[in-house]
């Protein structure tokens, strides 16, 4: 689709030190991963007074180049081996190209893809800490009236390449925590399910369930992916119950069944105290997902709102699961059984305007059930 694109004039000194010191301002402000990057590319267009700018990375085990930041198209892929951006990948040379369908280098097939007119492109070499290339910062088309890229516009932009590639590598460590916490709370919820036996798949599907149930209430992308990761450890806290009590195949007496509703408690203890967002919300979803929206549950007693909806939310998608499946003690309920007590239990049990999710989205999580079944 092509766009009308304005001719603007070239910034002053004083102006291109401003437009620098607001980005160094707003960057360093910024903790939204991906709004950086996007503020980094703004940051390059502006610079060199371009209509477009691209943060191409490197995968090098696919062979591809594939487009991490992009103004005005969504992620695109190309080989290593074509175009402006890829020869700049694989000889690390920064290139000023003011003739693209001139230049036998330049691939026209982004341009037949996208709808776009590629007249200049200024490319330069992402590199990390110790002098590797991860990527390709590339500005394309210069909106002045002499409308070509020069020596000036390929320094100014590369103090944005030198950003964006400390960014870049921040975002790949921090990818790196997130999923080794994610990869260690998994183990320790399935380690604690398999002691009071149930399957590492129970944590699985309580951690999809919870996903579908809060985007289905209103959440974010990026708060449901924070409760799916968080909701596996909302029964952590049985690891300190006595095996006399979790394993007992009998009914429990009211001492022990107090004790056994303590792992609500003993799972906050153990999570409340980590100052990671992730372990947060599962301190939040330990201690909570046992409470009931007429304030009839435990630990506290909480009722309504006053119930963060995590522990809402994971307490619908726990008592779901245990109803949907087969246990050594029971058969699993239908799903017409299980849709009259979620209706019976509607302001009760559960929150009220979740339960209108469950059903708004019931068929995914029969899916999802399905995915993940239990081999008993």
């Amino acid at each position: 689709m092509k766009t009308r694109q304005t001719i603007r004039t070239e910034p002053s000194s004083k102006e291109l030190l401003r437009t620098i010191f607001g980005y160094i301002n707003k960057i360093a402000n910024e903790r939204d991963v991906e709004k950086l990057l996007i503020m980094l590319a703004d940051m390059g267009r502006d610079l060199v007074t371009a209509d477009r700018c691209t943060v191409w990375l490197i995968d090098h085990q696919r062979e591809i180049l594939w487009s991490k930041v992009a103004h005005g198209i969504d992620r695109i892929e190309i080989g290593l081996d074509k175009g402006i951006a890829g020869y700049v990948a694989n000889h690390g040379d920064p290139l000023i190209i003011n003739d693209a369908y001139q230049d036998e280098r330049f691939d026209k097939n982004v341009d037949k893809r996208t709808g776009y007119r590629t007249r200049n492109i200024l490319a330069l070499p992402i590199r990390g800490s110790s002098g590797e290339m991860i990527g390709v910062y590339q500005a394309i088309n210069k909106m002045t009236p002499a409308g070509k890229f020069s020596d000036t516009d390929k320094e100014h932009l590369l103090l944005a390449a030198t950003y964006t590639g400390s960014q870049l590598e921040s975002v790949a460590l921090q990818e790196e925590i997130q999923n080794t916490q994610k990869e260690i709370i998994f183990t320790l919820a399935e380690t604690g399910e398999q002691r009071s036996k149930e399957t590492g798949n129970h944590v699985k599907r309580v951690a999809e369930y919870s996903y579908q149930l809060a985007l289905a209430y209103g959440f974010s992308e990026e708060e449901a992916d924070l409760l799916r990761n968080a909701s596996p450890l909302h029964d952590i806290g049985k690891i300190a119950i006595p095996d006399a009590i979790l394993l007992k195949p009998g009914l429990l007496t009211d001492e022990e069944r107090e004790r056994m509703k303590s792992h609500a408690v003993l799972g906050y203890d153990m999570l409340s105290h980590s100052e990671r967002e992730l372990l947060k919300a599962a301190s939040v979803v330990a201690h909570q997902h046992h409470e009931k929206w007429d304030g009839t549950g435990y630990p506290e007693g909480l009722s309504g709102e006053d119930i963060h909806i995590y522990g809402r939310i994971t307490a619908l998608a726990d008592v779901f699961d245990a109803l949907a499946c087969d246990r050594v003690y029971k058969k699993a309920w239908t799903m017409e059984k299980i849709e009259e007590l979620f209706q019976e239990e509607r302001g009760r049990h559960f929150d009220p305007k979740l339960v209108d999710a469950f059903f708004s989205i019931k068929d995914r999580l029969c899916e999802i059930h399905e995915a993940y079944m239990d081999d008993i």
